[in-house]
């Protein structure tokens, strides 16, 4: 089944983008002299009503800047395999969501992005005027930005989501959770008395990732990464005294039965299965708003327990973005386009929430809410992946002044001591493609509870270092030292 849905979505990708442009010579622009933007994007939930939003906001691009969008969703499931499809072919393409956990840095460095800094100064005048410096600064790639950034939680403190009902029924105190094992205890009810929930669900974001959140900056790829108790030295974050911990810890609570079985393999977002019934909660990057957020998508009222601080790192910068394909026909009408998604808050709130009136109304204080009548949105987009979601209105639930707070909770965290460094694989790219195999051998397995890190954890370091992660290391020092 997710062969064939891999397919269908292999399919889709193909015939909206060859849709677009059949030949790299085929000119993109239509019979009224209007450019139009193929604009590809990572999607977690299936949206109604795609068509409908597209079509509100290119009348809006249409009569400001004389372009129009094509959204090509792909489901998140099958993004990094039609991510690199979509870098490497020679179809039409201009716009592309890009992060630093698919590649971001090796996709610029080989050239499957366009440099931006001459286009913002041209074309992207707003987004400078929005974009804090350090963000834009902390992009950049051997000198130069190749995305920018959504405006979104900068920062990010960490903890466990959970459904209130349960909580409420077995009068759960959270108040008394201080620490990650302290959720044993509420685990343990879940598990004796509600029998078809699994208590862990944490497919998205895996548990012991989670739990490291805060001690630990992974300087783009976990290959070496920075204590925050000890910066300056790279390390190997596998062998960190609080990774064999946790490793351990999950371990025992997926032994007792705590944490979905194929976690480890599983591509449904985690909230997802709180939706559909099957658990109780899960682990995941935190900020203000974020059980409003989640319960959205739940369907049912989500209750959360931060463990942390916030804390902010470079993929602030470089976690997501949006690039300009190197396949685009035309850069700065392609850089207009993207400008309004920083600047323009009728397209920014079409894209983020619907049609005012179908798929939201605002209500007096500035907050949103579903349309009178209607149970379910037919439209829940995650825009926090790009544009200026400044611009959005916030949700009822969450104070009028949210985007307040945000800024607030991003200009109050702990910055990395590796906040900006931007490493550069190309020197030790074979041995990085061969970590990497390990990486994908082990580390799901072992951040799950799936494996027994007894056992697997020194098999684990052991094939690391003979794929050579200790030249990684020392490749990321060397970097990390001229940069500071």
């Amino acid at each position: 089944m997710k062969k064939m849905m891999k397919m269908l979505v292999f399919l889709l990708v193909t015939a909206l983008i060859m849709a677009g442009c059949s030949s790299k010579e085929e000119s993109s622009t239509s019979e009224d002299g209007s450019y139009e933007i193929v604009m590809a994007y990572m999607n977690f939930t299936n949206i109604n009503d795609l068509e409908l939003v597209q079509e509100e906001m290119n009348k809006i691009s249409k009569e400001k800047i004389n372009a129009t969008v094509k959204l090509v969703p792909i489901s998140a499931g099958a993004w990094q395999e039609q991510q690199n499809l979509l870098l490497t072919g020679s179809e039409k393409l201009d716009l592309i969501l890009s992060s630093s956990f698919y590649g971001y840095n090796t996709n610029a460095i080989k050239g499957q992005y366009l440099p931006l800094d001459d286009l913002l100064e041209s074309h992207g005048q707003g987004i400078l005027e929005v974009m804090p410096e350090h963000i834009l600064e902390g992009n950049k790639v051997d000198g130069n930005i190749y995305g920018i950034p959504s405006v979104r939680d900068w920062a990010a403190s960490y903890g466990f989501a959970m459904r209130k009902d349960i909580v409420d029924k077995y009068n759960i105190d959270l108040t008394q959770i201080k620490e990650w094992k302290d959720l044993e205890e509420v685990f343990a009810i879940v598990k004796e008395n509600e029998p078809t929930l699994t208590p862990v669900v944490s497919t998205s974001v895996l548990p012991v990732e989670v739990m490291n959140g805060g001690k630990f900056d992974e300087l783009g790829d976990y290959l070496g990464v920075m204590r925050f108790d000890n910066p300056g030295k790279v390390v190997n974050l596998f062998e960190q005294p609080e990774y064999v911990e946790n490793t351990k810890l999950v371990r025992d609570w997926y032994q007792k039965g705590y944490i979905l079985k194929d976690t480890a393999t599983s591509t449904e977002a985690s909230v997802n299965i709180v939706a559909a019934g099957k658990g109780f909660g899960y682990f995941n990057h935190m900020k203000p708003g974020y059980a409003v957020q989640e319960s959205a998508i739940a369907g049912t009222e989500i209750v959360t327990v931060e463990l942390t601080e916030p804390y902010t790192y470079t993929n602030a910068s470089t976690g997501f973005n949006l690039s300009i394909s190197k396949n685009t026909r035309n850069k700065e009408k392609t850089m207009e386009y993207l400008n309004l998604l920083y600047t323009d808050a009728d397209i920014m709130n079409l894209l983020a929430n619907g049609i005012e009136g179908k798929h939201y109304e605002v209500n007096d204080e500035g907050t949103i809410q579903l349309p009178e009548g209607v149970e379910e949105s037919n439209y829940v987009f995650n825009a926090w992946m790009m544009g200026n979601n400044a611009l959005t209105h916030p949700w009822v639930g969450n104070p009028a002044n949210y985007w307040e707070v945000m800024d607030e909770f991003n200009n109050s965290t702990n910055l990395s001591p590796a906040f900006g460094f931007t490493f550069n694989p190309d020197p030790v790219k074979t041995e990085i493609a061969a970590s990497s195999n390990v990486i994908n051998e082990y580390r799901r397995g072992l951040e799950s509870g799936t494996l027994d890190p007894e056992k697997s954890l020194p098999e684990f370091n052991e094939k690391l270092k003979a794929a050579g992660l200790d030249k990684i290391m020392a490749e990321k020092q060397k970097q990390f030292d001229e940069w500071k």
